[in-house]
């Protein structure tokens, strides 16, 4: 880290100093030159004139009727009906008016009491006003020589004290990056370490498990030979290839747990399914491998049987008490009648299918499921680069990728009706090409346009769906 020499530091604080004393100068003449000049205000209004009230107030009642007898008496009081209904009404305008007058005359000297109420107010405001303006220039005059004997004192003490802090922070940063060179270096070895560990743990998981199935199996061909040998009096009497094929197919039961998932995972993947075979029975999971299907179909309490040709996923499914035939699914439903079968359900199958094979398999089934039974195929999606590459050909026994248009044509074909394609198993988003954020620059921002537009068509056509399914029925 590079410092400024001293005097350097002091110039350079003193500059400041001189800077802002400046403009604080500037500030306070601007505030002088602001404050307000208050106007004198104008005297109170001269009071009402109610000199006319007294004699209004006696003047404006009119006679009464003559009250004379004889002649004159007639007279009069034939005049003064004739003159009455005009003098009834100026009567009633006198009083109305000399009321309002005697009304309107209180008001107009509450009004002009609070007029001069009010002018005594605000000359006492305006005065105040200005006293407090004038102490605020006198505070603010103050503040400039207060403060910088202040910061004077304060500043060399702070100097002080942060020179001598730069000497230890310079100290401390350079053992700071000697301590984070060396934690880099224990953590990249302990990480490395726990790799190693890691590895070493799943290879030892690998091999365990394939030495328990191969435990397993062995025990039970060997009970099975030797109940065969009792039985025939010949311990040689089984075909020496079946045997080892029984004895190797442990090796895919290991294959299953490590790489497909454990039992409750395709559990959980393949319960969708189960709303397609409502109803049913008598349905055929071809290819049950572990048997999670026929467990979901025996929970909802629909009749099914599973086929596999692995002879140690029949066991296994055998000992959890599930109905399953070492068959191969051509043979086994050649030999049922038609309409046999209330549904077929196979999972991850038809990839294992020579395409002659698969194509009698489709006939098969379709003259053997009743009327309206559902077929549900699900297979890996080769047109996802993902799931060709991490999954199709890691499994030695996958024989043919099938896209999903080719298997939905060879379904319809076969002759089932509304056979459609279901995606399943997105492939998360993290996985997938990510996108740029646009650029301020027009010209920028059409590159990013287009690369961006390059990016989800890949993502479209590489990293879509893992799995797909054909959903169909038997017309």
């Amino acid at each position: 880290m590079n410092h400024e020499p001293l005097e350097t530091t002091l110039r350079r604080l003193e500059q400041e100093r001189i800077d802002a004393d400046r403009r604080y100068n500037d500030a306070l003449t601007a505030l002088d030159r602001s404050l307000a000049r208050f106007p004198a205000l104008p005297p109170p209004p001269a009071p009402y004139d109610e000199s006319q009230l007294p004699s209004l107030n006696d003047a404006w009642n009119l006679p009464s009727a003559p009250s004379a007898g004889g002649f004159k008496g007639r007279l009069a009081g034939l005049v003064w009906r004739a003159v009455m209904p005009a003098l009834e009404r100026q009567r009633a305008f006198n009083s109305r008016l000399v009321d309002h007058l005697n009304r309107n005359a209180a008001a107009h000297r509450d009004a002009q009491a609070a007029l001069h109420r009010l002018v005594d107010v605000l000359q006492d405001q305006f005065a105040a006003l200005a006293a407090l303006q004038t102490h605020l220039i006198q505070f603010a005059q103050q503040i400039t020589p207060y403060v910088d004997t202040k910061d004077r004192q304060v500043g060399s003490q702070a100097f002080v004290v942060n020179a001598a802090v730069n000497g230890l922070a310079s100290d401390s940063a350079k053992r700071w990056e000697s301590l984070s060179v060396a934690s880099a270096r224990v953590q990249a070895r302990l990480a490395d370490e726990q790799q190693a560990r890691e590895n070493a743990d799943s290879e030892l998981r690998t091999v365990a498990s394939a030495a328990q199935q191969a435990a397993l199996a062995a025990k039970r061909e060997l009970e099975r030979g030797v109940t065969a040998a009792a039985a025939s009096g010949d311990p040689a009497s089984r075909p020496p290839q079946e045997l080892a094929d029984q004895l190797d197919a442990y090796k895919y039961v290991g294959f299953e747990d490590q790489f497909r998932g454990s039992q409750e995972e395709i559990r959980g993947r393949l319960e969708s399914y189960l709303p397609y075979f409502e109803g049913a029975s008598d349905v055929l999971d071809v290819g049950c491998g572990r048997g999670e299907f026929l467990d979901l179909l025996r929970s909802r309490g629909i009749s099914a049987r599973g086929l596999d040709l692995n002879h140690e996923m029949v066991e296994v499914c055998r000992l959890r008490g599930l109905d399953v035939a070492e068959r191969d699914v051509v043979s086994y439903l050649d030999a049922l009648p038609d309409g046999a079968v209330g549904g077929l359900f196979a999972a991850q199958v038809v990839e294992h299918l020579e395409p002659g094979y698969l194509l009698r398999f489709l006939e098969a089934a379709h003259h053997k499921l009743r009327p309206g039974a559902p077929l549900v195929l699900e297979t890996l999606n080769p047109a996802c680069w993902v799931a060709f590459f991490e999954s199709f050909i890691r499994d030695i026994t996958h024989v043919w990728p099938l896209h999903p248009e080719t298997l939905r044509y060879l379904v319809l074909a076969s002759g089932f009706a509304e056979a459609r394609i279901e995606y399943r198993s997105p492939v998360p988003p993290a996985d997938k090409l990510q996108t740029i954020a646009a650029s301020a620059s027009a010209p920028l921002n059409d590159m990013v346009d287009v690369l961006n537009a390059n990016i989800d068509k890949l993502n479209g056509r590489l990293f879509t769906f893992l799995d797909y399914a054909i959903v169909a029925r038997r017309a």
